[in-house]
């Protein structure tokens, strides 16, 4: 049997001794067998609390529950114990639910933990040699199999394959793993294999380093947070004066007592942290990574935001945006061919361009002796003839004749292209493009109100094609 922790016991003991107080009094009852049900209540909920408030206070550490502590006290000598059992109920409860929140915001990283890769195989004089990743070291050759993620930081020295990076980077289209490319931790392998030389230990690749950033993030404190740290300072001596003010006036030390709970802060302070690390939790779910909790409060000040384009403004989910032919063929019978090589294949291009055949009612045949080249496209046999899509490295390779002409139809433009080769002699291309997500503007409209006034599109593709987005979802600076 699994117990619940001492710190959800601690309010739920209190909220007992409560409630049957409350049925012992009301209605018609003993109201001195109540009082002795609190009274045993705040012993055993309210003293716990006031003999660890002491113990930091006699270490140096003054905090603002002192309070709370002190009224604790007061209500047990003054034989008031409903006022210092609800105190221990708030202070209880509070903390509570501090650690409530600090154990889902910890979801975060063990989920992020658990998802880093564990194993990497190290190619070495005999063969592979399974190594747990934190044993890699910089200069290492390690292979990378198909569905696998990159363990290390590395360099790609052999192979060709598509990779996914949204991990990582969020971008949808997967990456050309090819010699030369570097590959960051946590990148997905879809197909393979690929053999990289290791340039950065896993401890400190870039997927460890987003755990990190994580965890930083929830054991920092904002600066709210800070404030009520040093505010506890001056806050108690303040409150003790009051305190001596309110029982000179008047001469009844109840007043002592109510001077005492009114002024505990529990609830207040113990809020921030709760609402901070819970803030942090719910965006690093989102893949959100926030430096320390001072970015939420510095969020309220912020008149300026700065937009991403792929995934964010838009699905990040290219689709087929136009077909372009040299001539020879229909955009419709074009589009059949390539549907038709494509049918099997496992990347997501492909998967667009079979489902924009379908969408238009076009039936792909059959394709036979079909070869895929990881990362860079297929080709094969469709009704006696050998039909080519792809990149123009593939075209290069298997229909050299048509590079050159598929190359020029091209025009210099940027964006996602697959060309289209068929019997060697170019056919056309395939451009792709992503879509705006449903509902953007309405968002943007909503950011406006709520005082982000500036909104800006940053992208790191060609500037035509940001532009383009921009005017699409309603944003007049786009680069």
């Amino acid at each position: 049997m699994t117990f619940p922790p001492a710190a959800a016991l601690r309010p739920a003991a209190a909220l007992l001794f409560l409630l049957i107080g409350l049925g012992v009094r009301f209605p018609g009852g003993n109201p001195a067998g109540a009082d002795t049900v609190w009274m045993v209540g705040l012993v055993v909920v309210g003293l716990p609390i006031a003999f660890r408030t002491a113990a930091g206070a006699l270490r140096g550490r003054l905090a603002a529950d002192l309070v709370a502590a002190l009224a604790i006290v007061g209500a047990l000598l003054l034989h008031q114990p409903f006022a210092g059992l609800i105190v221990a109920l708030m202070q209880t409860g509070g903390e509570a639910l501090e650690r409530y929140a600090e154990r889902r915001a910890s979801t975060a990283v063990r989920e992020l933990e658990a998802q880093a890769p564990r194993i990497a195989h190290r190619l070495a004089a005999a063969g592979l040699v399974d190594l747990p990743a934190e044993q890699i070291e910089v200069g290492d050759v390690i292979v990378v199999r198909p569905g696998e993620m990159v363990p290390c930081d590395g360099v790609v020295i052999e192979g060709t394959a598509a990779v996914d990076i949204a991990r990582v980077t969020g971008e949808p289209v997967p990456l050309e793993g090819q010699p030369g490319a570097q590959l960051r931790s946590g990148s997905l392998v879809l197909d393979g294999p690929l053999t990289l030389q290791v340039h950065t230990v896993a401890n400190e690749s870039l997927y460890a380093r987003i755990v990190e950033l994580v965890r930083t993030a929830q054991a920092s404190k904002a600066p709210l947070q800070r404030l009520a740290d040093r505010v506890a300072v001056w806050f108690t001596p303040v409150t003790l004066v009051a305190c001596v003010a309110a029982w000179y006036w008047s001469g009844d030390p109840d007043r002592v007592l109510a001077v005492l709970v009114v002024a505990t802060p529990c609830p207040l302070i113990l809020a921030t942290p709760v609402a901070i690390i819970g803030g942090i939790n719910r965006a690093a779910k989102q893949r959100i990574i926030m430096r320390h909790g001072g970015a939420l409060e510095a969020i309220a000040a912020v008149d300026s935001v700065v937009f991403d384009k792929t995934g964010t403004l838009t699905l990040g989910q290219p689709a087929v945006a136009a077909v372009e032919t040299t001539g020879t063929w229909t955009p419709e019978a074009l589009l059949r061919l390539a549907a038709t090589v494509e049918e099997g294949a496992g990347h997501p291009l492909a998967r667009s361009l079979v489902a924009a055949a379908r969408a238009r009612g076009i039936v792909a045949g059959r394709a036979s002796a079909v070869q895929e080249a990881p990362g860079r496209g297929v080709s094969g046999m469709v009704e006696g003839r050998h039909v080519t899509v792809g990149s123009l490295s593939l075209i290069r390779e298997r229909a050299p004749a048509a590079a050159e002409a598929l190359d020029h139809l091209r025009g210099g433009r940027t964006g996602l292209h697959a060309y289209v080769a068929v019997d060697g002699e170019p056919a056309g291309q395939v451009l792709f493009a992503d879509q705006p997500r449903p509902g953007v503007r309405a968002v943007l409209e909503r950011l406006r109100a709520q005082g982000l006034c500036r909104q800006v599109l940053l992208s790191g593709d060609h500037a035509d094609t940001a532009r383009s987005v921009g005017r699409a979802v309603g944003l007049a600076e786009a680069e």
